[in-house]
């Protein structure tokens, strides 16, 4: 579909080819070129196949979530709550794909009226916006897991976090609401054939002229400069100060890592130990004292608390996928959209703007729209990475489960009591092996 402006006989006549124009209003925006053609046939079989693929995607794996995360709700951490409320907006979002789906494939006709066209606009920014508080949620609860963990256990209550999450729900609806004021549908017409024809506002649309409804994205042309400063402010709110947010939080969050990956005490052994203090002697782990690190057996001990299956380790790969799914989601999906978006808005009422350049930024405007819309499936990635390995594990327990590794690890404590006390009582350590038995 290829559509042609040119200059024309005055405010309500222009020449099109093959293009919808809306009725009663001036086509021809203020940063077009006077004769400016715009190929769109792409998105007639482009957008449906994107919108199909996540519409599938989106429904399944975000009912899996909602399907798993039921049946153990008493079991609800701070991030699966934060999950959920993710995995519910982008389901609510896939319900409304199939509608823009037959919209595209019926070359933009839309039969199902101005109130569906009104929601299905608002879905799409809803949960976009939605996606990105949630994804900020959850960044800003790894920083506090892992650079302020004393302040995570009156920050992070369950409370606390549901309350968050309402807040979230309030906030977007409340930046996104608008649309519902914008997005409407219009008569419009395109000629049939694809050959050129004058179209005057007061024409009926015979002779060569198809009309059907179009549901309108953004605003109609005569309201588009009143959308133009809401879509900015949309973008900064909406976009721009999470992502700053979660830049400031994962930078802290890499920065904590690397340094405490360089700082962790190496094991010593059992003479430096005991001239260390006996019983006051250990390792600063995580902030944390680790007691005990001077007996006999510390250097097991000191291993288990910092080698490759100790509670920190798991909580730092944990950080590090989460880190790299939320990079990787902010650089696919909502990253390209909002700067391509943005773009558009100011050019779009920008004089002056040549022809090929608003052709080009149309063009991945309209790209990287259903990029955005990928996000509804990819967010569940973030589940299914970032998941425990059970129904019940608690997240600080190492994987092997070895009766060798459970008794150096478990009764580790004890050993190292058996220890002092043959050192102190004598005879009082024999009983503390009897108890390991």
């Amino acid at each position: 579909m290829i559509a042609t402006y040119s200059p024309a006989r005055n405010d309500n006549d222009v020449i099109a080819t093959g293009e919808h124009l809306h009725f009663n209003s001036t086509p021809v925006g203020p940063s077009l070129h006077p004769s400016c053609s715009i190929d769109e046939s792409y998105k007639y079989i482009f957008l449906p196949l994107c919108y199909s693929f996540t519409f599938l995607f989106s429904i399944s794996l975000n009912s899996i979530i909602l399907w798993r995360s039921s049946r153990r709700t008493k079991r609800w951490n701070a991030s699966l709550i934060y999950m959920v409320n993710l995995a519910t907006t982008d389901f609510m979002y896939g319900l409304s794909l199939p509608f823009l789906v037959a919209s595209y494939v019926m070359r933009d006709q839309w039969i199902f009226g101005d109130f569906m066209c009104r929601l299905v606009r608002f879905l799409f920014y809803f949960n976009l916006y939605c996606s990105i508080f949630f994804l900020t949620c959850i960044s800003v609860h790894r920083y506090l897991g892992i650079c302020h963990p004393m302040r995570t256990i009156t920050l992070e209550t369950k409370r606390v976090v549901k309350g968050t999450c309402v807040l979230v729900w309030v906030v977007v609806f409340a930046l996104t609401c608008p649309i519902f004021r914008f997005a409407q549908t219009s008569l419009v017409m395109r000629g049939l054939g694809g050959e050129a024809m004058a179209i005057n506002g007061n024409n009926t649309g015979t002779g060569g002229v198809e009309t059907y409804q179009n549901c309108w994205d953004d605003a109609i042309d005569k309201e588009f400069q009143d959308y133009v400063p809401y879509g900015i402010i949309l973008h900064l709110l909406g976009f721009f100060l999470p992502f700053s947010i979660i830049a400031w939080c994962y930078s802290h969050v890499v920065l904590t890592i690397f340094r405490t990956l360089h700082s962790q005490p190496q094991p010593r052994g059992r003479g430096e130990d005991r001239g260390g203090g006996g019983r006051g002697g250990g390792a600063n782990w995580n902030g944390a004292k680790v007691v005990g690190g001077g007996l006999h057996g510390g250097e097991e001990g000191a291993s288990i608390v910092l080698g490759a299956h100790s509670p920190y380790a798991h909580r730092r790969r944990k950080s590090i996928k989460t880190i790299i799914t939320i990079t990787l989601l902010f650089a696919l999906c909502f990253f390209p959209f909002h700067v391509t978006r943005t773009i558009f808005l100011i050019r779009k009422v920008t004089k002056g703007v040549p022809c090929h350049t608003m052709t080009m930024v149309s063009m991945c405007y309209k790209i990287t729209r259903p990029l955005a819309s990928f996000n509804a499936w990819l967010n569940a990635l973030l589940y299914f990475l970032t998941k425990e390995k059970g129904p019940g594990t608690p997240c600080c327990h190492p994987p092997d489960t070895t009766s060798n590794n459970q008794q150096n690890g478990l009764l580790w404590p004890l050993r190292m009591l058996g220890k002092v006390g043959e050192g102190e009582r004598g005879e009082e350590g024999g009983m503390v092996n009897n108890w390991q038995a």
